[in-house]
């Protein structure tokens, strides 16, 4: 599977947990509101929650609300790990080479392969501010390229570069056959004309 499809199937599961835990989340409340108004019968309304399935006539063992504690506490760290999960960044510090017959591993850092495309397409004509960044893994990488344009800039042959010169240099240095890139080319917004100060 490609690393968009993964992207994509990674923000579907997080929509779909996201709706899940809605869902449950409103129905909890509006059952609680419920109970409060009385809908469930008189006996519900004027208890406390952990209370309620005694007012019921249902039996209460003394280890129910340490499993709701507990309950409680699985379900805070997993929304934690979520939530770091989130907000990793799945940028690559190394990129594996392809090891030449008889020697070692070989490895490049990205910082220096970033910072080569920024400095290649940032010396365009054109080109106001280029950044670069490594993603996915060190085996399999993928590159990001952010290309801030003058207004004036004639983005053909912007592209053009970045596509027959920058990214080649790139995947000959990686020896990598191919690298899925994104390229994302954006207009600096125009100059406004000061007033002169007389």
């Amino acid at each position: 599977m490609s690393w968009v499809g993964r992207t994509r199937r990674t923000a579907r599961g997080n929509r779909w947990g996201l709706a899940v835990v809605g869902v449950v989340l409103a129905v909890g409340g509006g059952a609680a509101l419920a109970a409060g108004q009385g809908l469930f019968g008189a006996g519900w309304a004027g208890t406390a929650v952990g209370e309620a399935p005694g007012a019921a006539g249902l039996p209460v063992p003394d280890w129910l609300p340490y499993a709701v504690a507990a309950v409680a506490v699985v379900v805070a760290l997993l929304a934690l790990r979520w939530l770091l999960v989130q907000l990793r960044g799945d940028r690559v510090r190394r990129v594996m080479l392809e090891p030449e017959e008889g020697s070692g591993r070989s490895e490049l850092v990205s910082g220096a392969a970033q910072g080569a495309v920024e400095d290649a397409v940032g010396g365009y004509p054109g080109v106001r501010r280029a950044r670069a960044r490594m993603q996915g893994s060190d085996r399999s990488p993928r590159l990001r390229l952010d290309v801030t344009l003058d207004e004036d800039a004639d983005v053909v042959d912007v592209w053009s570069r970045v596509r027959g010169e920058a990214l080649t240099d790139l995947r000959g240095s990686l020896e990598e056959d191919r690298l899925p890139t994104v390229v994302r080319l954006s207009m600096a917004a125009p100059k406004r004309n000061r007033p002169r100060v007389a």
